[in-house]
């Protein structure tokens, strides 16, 4: 089977591959650019910005830490990691993901259109409002993210009556992707909700809308599951995890180590400050965390709504910009290290082309 192209907006993507965006500090230039320069779609993460370049774009820290959101999402960061990106990319469609979960949302979407960016990825919540934030930025294509026909059929519903337009492109995501899940617990085990069983009904809803084209996400892992994927409707598939296991990855070896090292049994889904369900490695961390001996939850960086100012990371006991972005620095100690359930199958590390090439070709 040979792919086709991918069309989002005005932008082709060679390659139907989109590199699912992994924050803190593992899908930045050198990844995303990577990607898009070997032509899939190359994905920024927007979350912890302020923690690039050794945090010199934060203009105030506390206990070494960006200072609420605005320095945690330091436009600075985003700019000067979207102008590195372009370096390895240069004019290639280049994509940014920001999630709706997050503080000052609405800045963060100027700042990437202000800073050049051609496709920006939303899921973490319902982006009913997303248009707002680009007007004045027409070539800017808006791609949410959704976990079924019912939230796609919202947000178009919405996006036609507020703003006359719908989607460029959606991402359908399963509830095998790491991180943050669009499902409760129990929904995350149900049959109806794996990937394989939504990608029919979003795809029969999206042709309602003018065939907005489908981009199937979470637990895709090689060429015989884009194949499936395709098959069953869709135009193009996300992966995230898979991508970690590339030397261009910004993420620490370490974080790269904790994927190659975990057991099938080590990936599991854990209770998290933003209110859903996140799915990561069980680490050093997770044993703390259970044993309520976590690091101090201070709330510095202020990065999600839903997590009130702290009060949510108190009740499951971490706070997720911390622990994130310690796994960036590859603290094994106190890192998080968010992975999608195939994340074990990770045993070496290759490059961004020759893993194009694998999920291309099949070799």
């Amino acid at each position: 089977m040979s792919f086709k192209s991918l069309k989002i907006g005005k932008y082709i993507i060679k390659k139907p591959i989109v590199q699912g965006g992994m924050g803190v500090g593992v899908s930045w230039d050198k990844l995303a650019g990577t990607v898009s320069h070997e032509g899939g779609l190359g994905v920024i993460s927007a979350v912890g910005t302020g923690y690039y370049e050794n945090k010199v774009h934060s203009k105030k820290l506390v206990a070494d830490r960006p200072l609420d959101a605005l320095n945690f999402y330091s436009a600075e960061g985003f700019g000067a990691i979207i102008k590195n990106a372009r370096k390895i990319c240069g004019d290639k469609p280049l994509a940014a993901n920001i999630l709706y979960a997050i503080n000052d949302y609405g800045r963060v979407v100027k700042d990437a259109c202000e800073a050049g960016i051609d496709i920006i990825i939303t899921g973490a919540g319902l982006p009913t409002n997303m248009p707002e934030f680009t007007e004045g930025y027409p070539d800017v294509a808006l791609v949410p993210i959704v976990s079924s026909a019912k939230a796609l059929k919202i947000i178009c519903k919405r996006w036609k009556q507020r703003y006359n337009r719908v989607p460029d492109a959606v991402v359908l995501e399963g509830p095998k992707s790491g991180g943050h899940q669009g499902f409760t617990y129990e929904q995350c085990a149900m049959e109806e909700n794996q990937l394989e069983n939504l990608v029919r009904p979003v795809v029969e809803e999206a042709a309602l809308w003018g065939n907005i084209p489908v981009i199937a996400a979470g637990g895709v892992w090689d060429k015989s599951d884009i194949e499936q994927m395709l098959s069953l409707g869709a135009s193009g598939v996300q992966m995230g995890t898979r991508f970690i296991g590339t030397h261009e990855c910004d993420a620490h070896i370490n974080f790269k180590n904790v994927l190659i090292n975990a057991k099938k049994e080590d990936i599991q889904l854990m209770a998290s400050p933003v209110g859903y369900p996140a799915q990561g490695v069980r680490t050093h961390l997770s044993e703390l965390v259970e044993k309520r001996e976590g690091p101090a939850i201070k709330c510095i960086s202020n990065c999600v709504s839903p997590c009130n100012r702290g009060e949510e990371a108190k009740a499951v006991g971490f706070c997720i910009a911390d622990r994130l972005s310690d796994a960036y620095e590859g603290n094994l100690e106190t890192g998080l290290f968010f992975s999608g359930t195939n994340g074990y199958k990770l045993k070496e590390i290759i490059s961004v082309k020759e893993l194009l090439h694998k999920l291309m070709q099949g070799e």
